[in-house]
């Protein structure tokens, strides 16, 4: 049963480091809503669209941060953030 395995360095590690990257993203996003949904702040649908639909790991850390106290979806997205 001799034979060479198939070449799967690249699926190994670039395509597959792209879709942890991408689960990361989606899980935090959908953690930010479930967060801010348990605590009773309103997400309006622009807003869970913004959420859903950022793709930077670091901001989505900053505002699963904020999402644990903010009283509002302003507050998540904060002053700097806002536009």
């Amino acid at each position: 049963m001799g034979g060479t395995s198939p070449d799967l360095s690249f699926f190994q590690s670039q395509t597959a480091q792209n879709l942890r990257a991408e689960a990361r993203v989606a899980t935090r996003a959908e953690d930010i809503l479930l967060l801010l949904g348990d605590r009773g702040v309103e997400v309006p649908e622009e807003a869970r669209e913004r959420i859903l639909g950022c793709q930077d790991l670091d901001v989505l850390g900053v505002w699963f941060r904020r999402a644990i106290t903010a009283v509002s979806v302003a507050e998540v997205f904060g002053a700097s953030d806002a536009g």
